[in-house]
């Protein structure tokens, strides 16, 4: 495509929003003669080179793609617990073994193709955790977590995020934070990230992504009822910086506290990870489906 049709495509935009895009490097559609074309440009800068992980599943690309993050590894272990007898449980490592769990549970299942941001202890940049599933075209990004409830010990079950710039209650305020400053807190040092350019991005472009990630959201709200433990407060937002793709549905999937002895149970059994990720693969193939009716009509 020429500069010149670029320039007459986004000349109906305003100007803060394709400075913006610009900057970071998004596709927005853009109305021409009452028809709606996507306009791409490089993309964001990340925190180094962004390694794509391999896809599995049907070798057919018209079939769906899920990015399923497990949350923090590497030097970042996330939330710890610890039960009576000493043993240490990490959030690393129970988010990778739920995401695992999931990524086998939607291949045996079939037709929905599936990558994992990490498959192994890596340490990886929270902001090259959606940037991978831009880059791969994903249509719908799950990061799956766990959380401590500190001294609070009756705390438990799972909470399901979707991003908002306010958050839903100073609980969710407070993962938030803490999950964004993940990087920090664990030495990983990030250059040239604008938060404030990325916000403005999300609300003012991307309304109908943000719809998509709020149906996905009750979704699993639904399908998890009667199949895993879910928080009274099961639904929840927050300015999570992990699902701030303005072109791919988001989903922190919270999956319970290492700190709650009940959720340590579920959380780190192989009937425990099945449940979850049985639950979840139901509430992808329904999301997944709706979008196919809708594209068929």
């Amino acid at each position: 495509m020429s500069i010149r049709t670029l320039l007459l495509l986004i000349a109906g935009l305003p100007a803060l929003i394709v400075g913006a895009a610009v900057a970071l490097g998004i596709s927005i559609p853009v109305p021409v003669l009452g028809r709606d074309y996507v306009v791409r440009w490089e993309l964001m800068p990340t925190g180094g080179q962004v390694e794509l992980p391999e896809i599995a599943g049907p070798e057919d690309r018209t079939r769906p793609l899920i990015v399923i993050d497990a949350g923090h590894g590497g030097r970042d272990p996330g939330a710890v617990g610890e039960d009576e007898d000493g043993r240490v449980f990490l959030e690393k490592e129970i988010t990778l073994a739920i995401a695992m769990a999931l990524r086998e549970e939607l291949l045996e299942r079939g037709g929905i193709r599936v990558a994992l941001t990490r498959d192994g202890d890596d340490t990886l940049v929270l902001a090259n955790r959606p940037e991978i599933a831009r880059q791969l075209e994903a249509d719908l990004f799950l990061s799956i977590h766990a959380d401590s409830g500190g001294e609070i010990e009756t705390v438990s079950g799972a909470s399901i995020y979707t991003l908002s710039n306010e958050a839903s209650s100073e609980a969710a305020a407070r993962f938030a934070a803490r999950e964004n400053d993940a990087d920090r807190l664990n030495g990983i040092s990030v250059e040239g990230q604008s938060d404030t350019v990325s916000s403005i991005l999300v609300e003012l472009s991307q309304a109908q992504t943000q719809e998509d990630a709020t149906e996905f959201a009750r979704l699993i709200d639904r399908e998890g009822r009667g199949k895993i433990t879910l928080h009274p407060q099961s639904r929840r937002s927050a300015a999570l910086a992990v699902l701030r793709s303005p072109d791919v549905p988001s989903v922190l999937f919270e999956s319970g506290f290492v700190t709650n002895s009940d959720d340590r149970a579920r959380l780190t059994t192989e009937a425990g990870r099945q449940a979850f990720a049985s639950a979840l693969a139901d509430a992808i193939q329904v999301y997944f489906a709706r979008r196919s009716d809708t594209s068929d009509e």
